[in-house]
């Protein structure tokens, strides 16, 4: 009891402390500036807002948010249309150039390093990302275990897309006749006795695969290994690649691929919402 009211206190008192730091360096007029952002990106097209509007969706005075909106127009990050009472505001063109410039700025690669070494210490396993190219799961990055059994993965390694963790979660992705049309091409090549090798039966795999949010290779590219894959998004919500957990399979019970499925899908939202997914409520 005494380690939890202890541990409580410390979390307390962390807490406190960044609140602190975060409150020391805050500009509050900026902080408006990004509110008021918000606020009119969820707005669709033809619908802008009037400055009472923006006052009240940010909770600041009618004057406060002119003034505000005059300055981010200044930079092109806000644009009005109409005069007077009939004036309504919008987000600017110059918010898609910083964008782009974001978007450029980012790799796959680089923002899903550090969630990957979390998941391996979360789940005990090798974590890797990859891509789609020409057909294959291409790995682009792995975090290996420490300690403990190491299994053969390699950097660069193509991976089949109906019988590994990671291909299956991007196949799943495509729309039904791209999907048909991959697995037409690189076929459904038998790697063990476990490897779904009908088209109609992975077609239904890959619906199951849609509705969890993860892929489960179980001894399905290799004997003995188990490998589980999540989707990652771009901004657009388009495929950017997907993040894979690789273990020895031995007694695992089925609750545990489910458990890991779960960790695995959310460490691929994660990285989705730092290259900019917005997923819609």
């Amino acid at each position: 009891m005494q380690n939890s009211q202890s541990e409580e206190q410390v979390s307390t008192a962390g807490a406190g402390a960044e609140a602190a730091e975060r409150a020391k360096y805050w500009v509050k007029t900026v902080g408006r500036g990004a509110e008021i952002l918000e606020a009119l990106a969820t707005r669709g097209p033809g619908n802008g807002m009037s400055v009472t509007e923006v006052g009240q969706a940010c909770g600041i005075s009618k004057s406060a948010a002119f003034g505000i909106l005059q300055t981010l127009r200044h930079y092109g990050l806000v644009a009005d249309e109409g005069e007077g009472m009939h004036r309504r505001y919008r987000l600017g063109m110059a918010l898609a150039r910083l964008g782009d410039r974001a978007r450029s700025q980012v790799s796959l690669r680089d923002v899903a390093r550090p969630v990957l070494l979390e998941l391996t210490a979360a789940t005990g396993m090798a974590s890797r990302v990859a891509v789609l190219e020409a057909g294959h799961a291409v790995v682009i990055d792995q975090v290996d275990l420490e300690h403990g059994p190491r299994l053969d993965l390699r950097m660069g390694t193509r991976e089949l897309p109906h019988c590994s963790g990671l291909g299956k979660a991007l196949l799943a992705e495509m729309p039904l006749d791209e999907a048909r049309a991959l697995i037409a091409r690189t076929g459904l090549r038998r790697r063990t006795s476990r490897t779904i090798t009908d088209e109609e039966t992975l077609i239904a795999h890959l619906r199951d695969i849609r509705m969890s949010g993860y892929a489960l290779d179980d001894e399905e590219d290799a004997e003995g290994i188990f490998c589980v894959g999540s989707v990652v998004r771009d901004h657009r919500g388009g495929t950017a690649g997907a993040i894979s957990v690789t273990g020895l399979k031995l007694d695992q019970p089925s609750w545990r691929f489910q458990e890991i499925g779960r960790e695995v899908a959310d460490a691929a939202q994660r990285i989705s919402r730092a290259l900019g997914y917005a997923p819609v409520p």
